[in-house]
């Protein structure tokens, strides 16, 4: 459920920072040595963060904390849920891929729907840390920030997880699938 004016009701807020402190609490080893009360902090002074993390988890993405950037104060969430997002899944790269189709388009791109969400897509350095953290996109895969040296040729990259292994492959940017969305990170 998108928001159109990036404002979050007290129920919506409420719902949302309950949702995030559970899933903090269950999930410690994401974030060893981050407290909550610190997290929370931060969030109620960034509202337009706080909508992000909204659409992030409004689209399944089951965004929590996964570090702490000291220098710039900054908490790092990323998109936890065991597979690629349920509503981020069937969109090509991005906005060039999607009007080089000429049949069959898919309803958006991963590029404009990371940024009207606010939040950036995951490179493939990010993904394999989030990989360290448990198993994700067993089933799934989930485009990843793509260099532009291959973009440039017509392809983008995704990294899904089997037989215990992490495996980036690349596709036509203009491709997409059912079980293919993209993960995100935001910076709080």
């Amino acid at each position: 459920m998108t928001i159109a004016n990036k404002e979050l009701s007290v129920e919506q807020r409420e719902e949302l920072l309950s949702a995030l402190k559970v899933r903090f609490e269950k999930n410690m080893n994401r974030h060893e040595g981050v407290g909550w009360a610190k997290v929370e902090e931060k969030l109620l002074a960034n509202h337009d963060k706080l909508w992000s993390l909204y659409e992030m988890e409004s689209t399944d993405g089951e965004p929590d904390v996964v570090g702490y950037d000291i220098e710039k104060d900054e908490y790092i969430f990323y998109d936890c849920s065991a597979e690629s997002p349920k509503g981020r899944r069937s969109v090509c790269y991005d906005r060039e891929a999607l009007e080089s189709r000429k049949n069959h388009k898919p309803e958006n791109t991963v590029m404009d729907m990371a940024a009207a969400m606010g939040i950036e897509l995951l490179t493939e350095d990010e993904y394999r840390e989030l990989q360290k953290l448990g198993n994700f996109d067993t089933k799934t895969s989930s485009w990843v920030k793509t260099p532009a040296n291959i973009r440039k040729l017509g392809g983008a990259i995704f990294c899904d997880r089997r037989y215990d292994t992490v495996f980036v492959y690349h596709n036509g940017a203009d491709s997409y699938y059912a079980a293919r969305g993209f993960r995100g990170s935001l910076r709080v």
